[in-house]
């Protein structure tokens, strides 16, 4: 039994690793396809004033 606690540690930690790069795969490409707001907001609101002012 004793050798198996090793084994299991270093797969955990094994484990582990595998879900931080994961984790930083998935947030380097949603920075990626990010769309900075100021691209998405920039025409609505000056459309919802024009309408109101006619």
């Amino acid at each position: 039994m004793s050798d198996e606690a090793p084994d299991q540690a270093r797969g955990e930690q094994i484990q582990q690793a595998e879900r931080e790069a994961a984790k930083q795969r998935l947030l380097a490409q949603a920075e990626a396809e990010r769309i900075p707001a100021e691209e998405i907001a920039r025409a609505l609101p000056d459309r919802r004033w024009r309408r109101g002012q006619q």
